[in-house]
């Protein structure tokens, strides 16, 4: 059997490198500077190869974007086994150091969909509901009533936390510890104003 038969992607593969290779451009860039032809060029295949994979650019972006954001999901997965108030922390701790090891590619998700289509800032939202779902499992754990008032507060509070990690880590580079210390102090202000909120 030849090198380059042994060497040959699965269609599936090849799809999931050159997802990849889209992923780590958002290091570097923003997803609009993501087009056909600059991945073509940084994955050395033809342009119409990726329409193949991909049909569209759309397409195209709504892959890489959601792999970026199941990697972020996956890697900050709450430990179950730590009391909620702990299990919290380790969480804030793990997303913290995981924006810090990918500053380019949280960035460029976090400030540059705001200007994407609907389905890509979908495929976002849905990271963003997914931790703040996750918060309201320990905050209810630790005794705050689930409420309307504490499920919009908490999502409303990712998204802050979003824009804090970027001014703080990417831009600013402090220290994951302090970044979660102060964002511990602010989640603990905006729980205690949604439990004397009515709604």
């Amino acid at each position: 059997m030849s090198a380059e038969r042994r060497l040959r992607l699965t269609p599936d593969e090849r799809r999931e490198q050159l997802i990849a290779i889209g992923v780590n451009f958002l290091a570097e860039h923003t997803l609009d500077e993501l087009t056909m032809e600059a991945l073509a060029q940084r994955a050395g295949v033809s342009r119409p190869l990726l329409f193949h994979y991909f049909d569209t650019r759309q397409g195209m972006h709504l892959a890489v974007v959601a792999t970026a954001r199941d990697s972020l999901l996956l890697a900050t997965e709450p430990r179950p086994e730590l009391p909620p108030r702990e299990r919290i922390e380790d969480t804030l701790l793990r997303i913290a150091e995981f924006v810090q090891q990918h500053q380019g590619t949280f960035h460029s998700l976090v400030r540059g969909i705001a200007s994407g289509d609907s389905a890509v800032r979908r495929v976002v939202d849905e990271s963003r509901e997914r931790n703040a779902e996750r918060l309201v499992e320990a905050f209810t754990e630790l005794g705050a009533p689930d409420s309307p008032a504490l499920r919009i507060a908490l999502r409303a509070w990712v998204s802050f936390t979003e824009e804090t990690l970027i001014s703080l880590l990417v831009e600013r580079d402090a220290s994951p510890a302090d970044v979660v210390r102060f964002l511990l102090g602010t989640i603990d202000g905006v729980v205690a104003a949604a439990g004397e909120l009515r709604i």
